[in-house]
């Protein structure tokens, strides 16, 4: 049988979902059988879910919650917390976990934190702990209370805050929307709100974030999500200018802006707000979701990986698609707002979408996570 997990928003992010979610259907017969199976969690709005790399551990960003938790998989389709919620910022919508299981990055909409948590032997979650600010107590010590308009010290296990680079002013704010974990051990956020692609390192097994450098993007673009391609570039899909970026690293590790593609020839910006960047298992094609005109934009990788061309642009089938997974041939695609989700059949060769070959009832779904061994 196919099983996905399902992240969905609940009633606090006005959503119908009760918690992580099952979908399921019999191999070979998705077309035909895939359907939600009930929630098996009572969570509320796991929006985004990540997997342990060796363990049968998935976690949850709890978007409306400002936390994040851990559920260890105790039946063929059932999960179990493993541990409290640990708090992190306002609105994180997004979770990744290292390729070593070491740590997991959450980036937080609402107020821009990026923070690491780290993860023991047995996947639970294990947040910094907070250290006294030595210079801090000396000065409290010497004078008396504390400096009341000293600059807030950095939370235990967050990077530095993100400052605008473009300095635009009116109402922009940092809103870190997503990470990926580099083949050499960096990892990449991105700031939506500062137009920021920003490159972190960890110093040791249990220090925060540490900035090495920021890839700027030009003002208004907001990059959203990311793939890391198997050559080694990263792209990078804007929500508000509809593009995806390519970035590659030099000699030095210090990561640039290659090129830049529409991510479709007719994506029309301020009414199409792309959400997720989803690529084919070699690489050779990479999806957008065109939410506004609820469309999936089709582009092929060029050269080496540093180039894309838009290819192809269909329909998604559903309302507001927040979320898509290529699988097997197919494409998986969630709906908010229709509270459905499409399969799409893909063409081998030219990787354009071919039509809706299914489509099922599910409440509010904003995520998709193949189960292991499913």
């Amino acid at each position: 049988m196919t099983r996905f997990w399902l992240g969905g928003y609940g009633s606090a992010m006005e959503g119908q979902a009760d918690g992580i979610g099952l979908l399921a259907g019999d191999e070979g017969r998705e077309a035909s059988t895939l359907a939600y199976r009930g929630a098996v969690t009572e969570t509320p709005s796991p929006s985004w879910l990540a997997q342990h790399p060796s363990l049968d551990v998935v976690y949850a960003a709890l978007e409306g919650d400002a936390a994040v938790q851990a559920f260890a998989r105790t039946g063929e389709s059932s999960l179990s917390p493993l541990g409290d919620p640990v708090a992190v910022g306002q609105y994180v919508c997004h979770v990744a976990v290292a390729p070593n299981g070491s740590a997991l990055i959450a980036s937080c909409y609402g107020d821009g934190r990026v923070v690491r948590i780290g993860l023991d032997a047995e996947g639970r979650l294990v947040p910094a702990e907070t250290k006294a600010d030595a210079a801090a107590a000396l000065r409290a010590a010497l004078f008396g209370d504390a400096d009341p308009d000293a600059p807030a010290a950095t939370p235990a296990g967050d990077g530095i805050a993100a400052s605008d680079p473009h300095d635009a002013g009116g109402d922009r704010v940092s809103h870190a929307h997503a990470a990926a974990f580099l083949p050499d051990g960096r990892i990449a956020t991105t700031d939506l709100g500062f137009d920021l692609v920003r490159f972190w390192r960890v110093g040791s097994a249990d220090a925060g974030l540490i900035l090495d450098h920021e890839v700027v993007l030009p003002l208004g673009t907001g990059p959203r999500h990311m793939v890391v391609h198997p050559s080694g570039h990263l792209h990078v899909v804007t929500e508000y200018s509809c593009e995806v970026f390519t970035l590659a690293a030099a000699a030095d590790g210090t990561w640039s802006v290659v090129s830049s593609t529409l991510s479709s020839p007719i994506a029309q910006v301020g009414f199409d707000f792309p959400a997720e960047l989803a690529r084919t298992r070699d690489g050779q094609f990479l999806y957008t979701a065109l939410r506004g005109s609820n469309t999936i934009a089709a582009l092929r990788v060029r050269g080496g990986g540093e180039a894309l061309e838009s290819v192809a642009l269909a329909d998604s089938g559903v309302d507001w698609p927040r979320h898509h997974l290529v699988h097997e041939g197919k494409l998986l695609v969630a709906g908010q707002r229709s509270d459905t989700i499409t399969l799409l059949d893909l063409d081998e060769r030219t990787g354009a979408p071919l039509g809706i070959r299914h489509e099922a009832q599910v409440p509010t779904p904003t995520n998709f996570l193949p189960v292991r061994g499913a």
